[in-house]
């Protein structure tokens, strides 16, 4: 076997074997393979697809690639969530800490940005302090007595799919539907979890713009599941707009503050409600509307956000410590109501600010970003505020975010932020 013939065979579209994915795979963790053939091998998979048995062989490799991380030391069921990213998203640094509040075990195992999407990692690691890396038994530890973990995958939890993340990010091969199943479900499996909850974000903002690509994902993404005997349900939700005002890694922190204080944003709020729901009901085995109200009057009550403040605690962080660049506001030029908001370019522009990398070993800016003061459907009047952008040396250029608000004179029907559930 040799690396330019399989890149070639996927190149003409032809099923590769399991050894043939293996010898890519294996060969670049192991540094055989160099960054440029295995960037070609990813992008003949980026324009060509791979079938649901390639798919979970890829996954697989990913697997045995590391190790497996045991958490039947834990009491109880161990709920996961994971997110195929969106601009905004920072849903898991509400979601874990409340779910735990309802006596749930969170082991949560997250990742960095990818492409324009944000990554929770980056986001905790705005908050000074915080530790991401910890040992498998101080994961396990941490759990059982506070009932939640995040930290970052380790390097021995699906290496593969770690070296290759990072490769992805910066070369363009981020969109595929086998790529994005291998990687989350890899690191899913291999992180032990009893059961997956999966938010599949569709939109302009997210790496499946349409609704086929979407449940395509999630049906792929089920189907690996059902392979390990994992339940797993996906959660379809819209990111033709961000989540939330805030983009960036230290003002969604900010973000996170209020909504477990029980003033955040409604659609970051009812993102959050409805995955809890799936993970307390499975975990406590109760319906999702008993699951549901538990968690509302958690977030309403406070415990919640005690349960954020154990989690910051544990893991060291100070939580009165938080990066965020000083900012500027920009205003409309017309008035009009906000009819759509490009949530790409959004990330795009926070992500050349310094939020997210261009090259592998970029350092992050945590500060950077932009709060939104508008969404969709609200009506502005001329010269009022749309965003502040927070900035530190960069320069900004006014008329390119200007441009990711479109104002009308008409109001047009919203699309709703749940799109579906597929169980």
């Amino acid at each position: 076997m040799n690396s330019i013939a399989i890149i070639t065979k996927k190149k003409n579209k032809e099923e590769l074997t399991k050894e043939e994915i293996a010898f890519m795979i294996n060969g670049y963790v192991k540094g055989d393979i160099p960054d440029y053939q295995m960037s070609a091998f990813l992008m003949a998979i980026v324009c060509n697809d791979m079938t649901e048995r390639e798919t979970i062989d890829l996954t697989d490799i990913m697997i045995q690639s590391g190790e497996r991380i045991d958490l039947s030391s834990i009491d109880g069921k161990v709920i996961d969530k994971h997110s195929t990213g969106g601009i905004g998203d920072k849903t898991t640094i509400v979601l874990a800490p409340l779910v735990a509040s309802c006596g749930v075990k969170v082991a949560k195992m997250s990742g960095r940005g990818l492409g324009v999407t944000g990554g929770t990692i980056d986001k905790l690691e705005s908050i000074a302090g915080f530790e991401v890396e910890t040992t498998k038994d101080q994961f396990v530890e941490q759990v059982n007595k506070i009932g939640v973990s995040i930290i970052s995958q380790t390097g021995n939890v699906a290496p593969a799919d770690k070296k290759i993340y990072a490769l992805r990010d910066v070369t363009g091969t981020t969109e595929s539907i086998p790529l994005i199943a291998s990687s989350i479900m890899s690191k899913k499996i291999a992180s032990g979890a009893d059961a997956i909850i999966l938010d599949v974000k569709v939109g302009a903002g997210a790496l499946m713009k349409n609704m086929e690509d979407a449940r395509a994902l999630a049906k792929r993404m089920i189907a690996i599941g059902a392979h390990y005997n994992k339940c797993v349900k996906c959660v379809l939700t819209n990111m033709e707009e961000p989540l939330g005002y805030a983009v960036g890694n230290g003002i969604e922190i900010m973000e996170c503050i209020d909504t477990l204080k029980g003033n955040g944003p409604e659609d970051l709020k009812q993102l959050v409600l409805t995955l809890g729901s799936l993970m307390v009901s499975i975990a406590k085995d109760c319906s999702k509307e008993e699951a549901y109200q538990e968690l509302e009057e958690n977030l309403n009550n406070g415990k919640g956000y005690e349960k954020f403040e154990e989690l910051i605690e544990a893991q060291h962080g100070d939580i009165h410590q938080i990066e965020v660049d000083p900012c500027v506001s920009i205003k409309s030029k017309k008035a009009g109501f906000i009819t759509h908001i490009d949530a790409y370019q959004i990330g795009d522009i926070v992500k050349r600010l310094g939020a997210g990398r261009m090259h592998k070993d970029d350092i992050i800016d945590h500060g950077v970003g932009m709060t939104l003061a508008v969404k969709v459907g609200d009506f502005v009047l001329e010269n009022e505020e749309l965003v502040k952008v927070h900035f530190d040396s960069q320069d900004i250029n006014i008329q390119e975010i200007l441009d990711c608000f479109t104002i009308e004179q008409d109001v047009k029907e919203k699309s709703p932020l749940i799109l579906e559930i597929i169980e």
